[in-house]
């Protein structure tokens, strides 16, 4: 079975959208105690609403194509994570964060051209 290009498409949109899960689950962290009524912290529901969407996206996209070939595409959630995480969190970047960057983006177009 050949990847197709939408399946890969929906891949990446599901990691550019479940990217911003890790984000707020960090946000709410900060104030999460053990209660209940943590559950309902807004940044809480809000990351795993995006996890959500994650993987309502990545779940059609496996009708489309291989998923030795698919799943690694998950791992640019890691990138947007890193560039996300400067943004709305100012966490610096430094020389190995950057490095390992390259690194997946390498690895991810080593697997598009083994389509």
């Amino acid at each position: 079975m050949a990847t197709e290009l939408w399946a890969i498409g929906l891949v990446l949109l599901a990691a550019l959208g479940g990217s911003f899960g890790p984000i707020f689950l960090k946000k709410a962290a900060g104030s999460m105690r053990l209660q209940i009524s943590s559950l309902l912290n807004p940044n809480l529901l809000i990351g795993l609403f995006f996890y959500g969407i994650g993987t309502v996206l990545f779940i059609p996209a496996l009708k489309g194509g291989e998923l030795s070939v698919l799943y690694p595409l998950i791992s640019t959630t890691y990138i947007w994570v890193s560039l996300w995480s400067m943004r709305m969190l100012g966490e610096k970047m430094n020389s190995l964060k950057w490095i390992g960057v390259a690194l997946i983006m390498g690895g991810v177009s080593l697997i598009g051209l083994g389509i």
